[in-house]
């Protein structure tokens, strides 16, 4: 099983921003549309941001334009660089993955598997 490196959660003020990473296998990398969702108190679990091996990438409307998903295949690792951050983002994150690469038309559910407990991102206003 993957490690989480660096989860990169953590509290920021509203306006900045935050980098979580997770460690993937080369097989996971290559077989499964990956990212992270996100869960609140009191909201619903939601999928923020997902890639595949193909560069397909995917996002919420509530964080597109201001988060980026990555990945790196040569050093096993996802990230989800976080910028503009704001209150409503506050959630613990985790990360996720379905098989197969992300369908273009419809956000994954990445209900697959996950790694790690998630990591707390706080933001302040």
């Amino acid at each position: 099983q993957v490690q989480p490196v660096e989860p990169g959660g953590g509290s920021v003020q509203a306006g900045g921003s935050l980098r979580l990473s997770c460690a993937v296998s080369r097989f996971t990398y290559n077989n499964n549309c990956m990212g992270w969702f996100r869960r609140a108190p009191g909201k619903e679990r939601e999928v923020v941001a997902a890639i595949d091996r193909t560069g397909i990438t995917k996002y919420a409307d509530s964080v597109k334009g201001r988060f980026t998903i990555s990945a790196d295949n040569n050093q096993g690792t996802l990230y989800l660089q976080m910028n503009s951050l704001k209150p409503e983002d506050t959630a613990i994150y985790t990360c996720a993955r379905e098989w197969g690469n992300c369908d273009r038309t419809t956000m994954p559910t990445l209900g697959e598997g996950t790694w790690a407990q998630g990591t707390q991102v706080t933001v302040s206003s």
